[in-house]
């Protein structure tokens, strides 16, 4: 059936656009399912990433009676006793929520109520099974697919989308932004009012703007510092953060004539460490100054490597993307277009990074995206330089350097007082026979089927050469009855041993296997 949809959909559409209004059709679980994969280009080649980014879940509001108890729920009081204002009609409606602006009636604020749909998360779960079924089944019976491990892209994709709709979550992590936004004025995330929050409703400060998606680049009054401010607040959360907005899109941001650039939905945040963020500075100062041999060493840290590979083979293929992008005159350099094109080598190289890592990345692609929307001829390389050179030598400050090697002598004490008490345990079980070696066989399916294939030809040669012998000695015998002149069952005999033995004949000739 799903297969059928996609060819009805628009028989003029290419294959990845006919899948992206597939997902919009099935509903809110695929579609962000497919938002979910879009942040994966390590997994997925890049035509289709681009075409999972254009999935929208704008849908038809839910009646005002029903958002009205699911509010009312949710806050365990009636809705006059918290709002002195609560508009009816939505000011935008999704496929899992949607807002409403009101006023409430203690503080006198004026807030933007965002609800969840009414039973979204039965259909959420019950979607997600089905989707969990048919990974289950494509990993099983396509060797092709397996790379991609289908089954935990969906485990992940439900563990983070039930983590979305709960609203709790996202108001945490609001307030957290905040907090690490109040050292500067870049950006800003509107205030939470957490004692009105629920699992299905959010109460947040309601920031009068508009969307940049909606505005038009020429009514901007000061786009390159709107574009500037962008990019370095994406830059300042992933790397000395290490807790940023997962999907800084232009639907996600607001401009505001009071409060400037302002980052809304929280739902969806990323979490480096710090190790994680040394690293990833590494590579991208690689990338900035063109450095290759910097470059495989960072992605070698960083990555799981599936198999082994010359180190010497991807620093050149490395090279070749670098100079092809590094040709291309500034205006025109798209880094998050490079950072793909190398997500892209690593898929091919069976390198794979951890998914918060990779989700950094295409942040950092829609980022730049977003900047280069408002002010195309922003210098990227420039505005970014500057921020990882300072970033990487704050590694190297004296305070730094000495809490490394503190917490790395704290490590090597720890692990002197543990070492005694694992031998004395491994002795232990020495002695009791509890010491046991485990082997675990992988990639043994061709080899399962030559053998298979070898044994049905060995058995059929067996089964040929006792038709002949069976046949010769029934001929000799002269028994009745005869066809012409012999035995019956002897001419039968030879007759089914030749038709056997030909098929046997040409299908070893078919497959080249001789």
């Amino acid at each position: 059936e799903l297969f059928k949809k996609i060819y009805d959909t628009g028989k003029d559409m290419g294959t990845y656009e006919r899948i992206r209004h597939v997902l919009e059709d099935l509903g809110p679980t695929f579609i962000k399912f497919g938002q979910a994969v879009s942040l994966r280009p390590d997994l997925l080649p890049p035509p289709v990433i681009k075409e999972l980014s254009k999935l929208q879940d704008e849908v038809s509001p839910v009646e005002y009676d029903k958002i009205k108890k699911v509010v009312e729920d949710g806050l365990g009081r009636p809705l006059r006793e918290i709002f002195s204002i609560f508009d009816s009609e939505p000011i935008a409606a999704a496929s899992v929520s949607q807002v409403h602006r009101g006023v409430l009636k203690k503080e006198g604020a004026i807030v933007a109520v965002k609800v969840q749909r009414p039973g979204i998360r039965r259909i959420l779960e019950a979607d997600l099974n089905i989707l969990e079924a048919l990974a289950h089944r494509l990993h099983e019976r396509s060797d092709e697919l397996k790379s991609y491990d289908l089954p935990n892209l969906v485990r992940v994709t439900r563990r983070n989308l039930l983590r979305e709709i709960d609203f709790t979550r996202e108001a945490r992590n609001m307030k957290i932004a905040r907090t690490y936004a109040a050292g500067s004025s870049d950006i800003y995330i509107p205030e939470v009012y957490e004692h009105y929050c629920s699992e299905k409703v959010l109460v947040m400060e309601y920031i009068q703007g508009a969307k940049l998606r909606d505005t038009e680049v020429a009514d901007l009054e000061d786009a390159i510092s709107l574009a500037r401010t962008g990019l370095k607040a994406a830059i300042k959360q992933i790397l000395e953060d290490g807790f940023f907005h997962a999907d800084p899109h232009p639907g996600n941001m607001l401009i505001s004539k009071e409060k400037g650039l302002c980052l809304v939905d929280w739902g969806m945040i990323g979490r480096l460490t710090e190790g994680d963020r040394y690293h990833l500075i590494d590579l991208i100062k690689a990338v900035i100054e063109k450095n290759s041999n910097a470059m495989v060493k960072a992605l070698t840290l960083i990555g799981s490597p599936e198999r082994t590979f010359e180190e010497r083979s991807l620093e050149i293929d490395l090279l070749d993307i670098l100079d092809y992008y590094f040709a291309v005159p500034i205006k025109d350099l798209h880094v998050g277009q490079l950072l793909l094109a190398i997500l892209e080598l690593l898929r091919v190289y069976r390198i794979r990074l951890p998914a918060d890592l990779v989700i950094v990345i295409k942040a950092l692609v829609t980022a730049e995206g977003t900047a280069r929307r408002i002010y195309p001829d922003l210098d990227v390389i420039s505005e970014a330089e500057a921020h990882v050179k300072r970033l990487a030598s704050e590694r190297y400050k004296p305070d730094v350097l000495f809490q490394d090697i503190r917490s790395g002598i704290s490590n090597i004490l720890t692990m002197q007082r543990r070492i005694p008490l694992k031998l004395s345990k491994i002795a232990d079980k020495i002695e009791r026979d509890e010491i046991s070696l485990r082997f675990r066989h992988e990639n043994l399916g061709s080899f399962r089927n030559t053998l298979e294939n070898i044994s049905n030809r060995l058995a059929f040669s067996i089964i040929i050469a006792a038709l002949i012998i069976g046949s010769s000695m029934i001929i000799t015998t002269g028994i009745e009855p005869h066809l012409f002149g012999f035995p019956a069952l002897g001419i039968i005999g030879y007759i089914i041993s030749g038709v056997l033995g030909l098929w046997l004949i040409f299908n070893l000739l078919r497959s080249r296997k001789y």
